[in-house]
């Protein structure tokens, strides 16, 4: 795998996996400039990155490519440094706001749609981390532009699309330990989501405080990020389970959060939002086996077998795990799912074919 240079990443909201993405990929860049924002105030680093970094970015010297993320506003910061016009343009969407699930419906502020709309106009090459990413952000501009009250702009899809690609995120799998089994005896049940809304941990927990009200055995490991505005559901968790949680909160050190996976028995994912998720994969690469959604991302990912149409059927799954938890385990074993196709050696050499300056 030879090696690119002079690529300048910009990673406006610098945690989870939009670092570790740029962590993977400087590694194969030889003589990387790297300007990021720490991750605080997501919609803030979404609605100012443009004029914050257009101070940060140093003069170009021998960089020729421009890699940054979605959530960076591209044309905004091109306006304010038009010396960055002269670089190949990489964009990479770890998600897209067209589809964003709101809360509230009321006059829309479609604000983080357009901005990442006219990142995608400006841009040399779109990527996405799948191809339910890319099939939702373009079968939905049209959307967004008719909320425009007049001089609506034409052939919008049509000039993004022919610079689309799909990628998916280059996972560094762990070395896994396969004499050593220390996962609990009652069913060991991981959410590795961040603690937000659009997780949908409402119908996570609601499950499990069903489990629990017919008797059923189990353990819980709540490991996601968490915000300053907590859901309240979390709250409740915390009390009614509290003779079930195994962990409850962020988990910061890497090889602590992956021990953690790797003694699950399931995997559970009950998102509204869901464009990869980068901790699902490591966990089933870890031994759990995937419980997610028909909806989203999951179907291009999982087999038929991990997909559930509704609450009940989760519920019906976890119960039939909670009375034999070595089914899961062995049910996992028997999974037709190709991992490799996410790996790091697989994936990396695709990015670096796109981040030649060619």
């Amino acid at each position: 795998m030879q090696n690119v240079e002079n690529v300048l990443f910009i990673n406006p909201y610098h945690g989870g996996s939009h670092k570790q993405l740029i962590d993977t990929l400087t590694k194969y860049v030889d003589k990387p400039t790297t300007v990021y924002l720490k991750p605080k105030k997501w919609h803030w680093k979404a609605r100012c990155s443009g004029f914050i970094l257009s101070d940060l970015i140093p003069p170009i010297k021998n960089e020729k490519v421009l890699f940054c993320t979605s959530v960076l506003n591209l044309a905004e910061l091109l306006g304010l440094r038009p010396d960055l016009n002269v670089l190949k343009k990489v964009v990479y969407f770890h998600e897209n706001q067209l589809v964003y699930p709101v809360q509230v419906m009321k006059e829309r502020d479609v604000q983080y749609q357009i901005n990442e709309i006219t990142t995608c106009l400006c841009a040399d090459i779109v990527i996405f981390n799948s191809t339910f990413n890319q099939h939702s952000f373009l079968t939905n501009i049209n959307k967004i532009i008719k909320i425009i009250p007049d001089f609506k702009p034409k052939n919008i899809t049509e000039k993004i699309k022919s610079k689309c690609i799909v990628l998916y995120y280059p996972i560094s799998y762990p070395i896994i330990n396969r004499e050593k089994d220390n996962r609990p005896s009652k069913l060991h049940i991981i959410w590795p989501h961040r603690w937000e809304y659009d997780k949908n941990p409402e119908k996570f927990c609601n499950t499990l405080f069903k489990l629990k009200e017919f008797g059923k055995e189990f353990v819980v490991s709540f490991l996601g990020e968490q915000y300053s505005e907590l859901p309240e559901i979390f709250l409740k968790a915390k009390d009614t389970l509290k003779e079930n949680i195994l962990n409850y909160g962020y988990i910061q050190n890497r090889c602590d959060f992956l021990n953690y996976l790797g003694m699950g028995h399931v995997v559970v994912s009950t998102a509204d939002h869901e464009f990869f998720g980068v901790a699902m994969l490591e966990s089933t690469y870890l031994g759990c086996y995937p419980l997610v959604p028909n909806d989203l991302v999951y179907p291009e990912i999982y087999p038929k077998e991990c997909l559930y149409k509704n609450e009940d059927e989760l519920f019906e799954k976890l119960s039939g795990f909670c009375d034999n938890p070595t089914n899961a385990l062995d049910a996992r074993k028997h999974l037709n799912i190709d991992l490799e196709r996410f790996s790091e050696e697989t994936v990396i050499p695709k990015f670096l074919n796109v981040l030649q300056n060619t």
